[in-house]
């Protein structure tokens, strides 16, 4: 748990903001690990299609850096003190490890496609809490997941066939 001030945003109680604050490092430490993965997979695409894969994880990577820092500062601003370094504990990255290094662009995409599937409904659980008790992050995370939604979008686009199916 993140080192808390004896403050919140008015309206919310010390342990609403507390919780909120969780559920928001969370979020945090995804969009770093988002961040980190998406630049791998843009230095690390080849083959076909390459440049246009190469191109469309840019504006993505700085989007999600964009993210990091909003969901950062909501943190403060809600009487916590985000985390944003390795090695402390209360930063975990993600379960999962992107393992996918030199390889095609539909070998990165299929597994870009699997990450975004765990932000976004990570995104929506968080959504959902902060739902209850603050409209201002709740709002913060919808604009976020609807532009995640359309990147991740843009990915399966990449992968559908006319159908909407990925091939296996």
């Amino acid at each position: 748990m993140a080192k808390t001030h004896p403050y919140t945003v008015p309206g919310l109680t010390l342990e609403e903001g507390q919780g909120l604050n969780d559920a928001l490092q969370s979020r945090l430490n995804a969009m770093n690990d988002l961040h980190l993965t998406l630049k791998h997979a843009h230095w690390n695409v080849v083959g076909r299609n390459f440049i246009a894969v190469h191109e469309m994880l840019d504006p993505q990577i700085d989007l999600v850096r964009g993210f990091a820092d909003e969901i950062a500062e909501r943190i403060a601003t809600l009487g916590g003190s985000p985390v944003g370094v390795p090695g402390r504990s209360e930063y975990q990255h993600s379960d999962h490890v992107y393992g996918v290094d030199r390889a095609s662009t539909q070998h990165h995409l299929k597994e870009l496609a699997e990450v975004y599937d765990r932000v976004i409904a990570s995104h929506r659980e968080a959504i959902e809490l902060s739902g209850e008790v603050d409209p201002i992050t709740e709002d913060i995370l919808i604009g976020q997941s609807k532009e995640l939604e359309k990147f991740q979008w843009f990915v399966r686009a990449h992968l559908e066939d006319s159908a909407g199916e990925i091939p296996g």
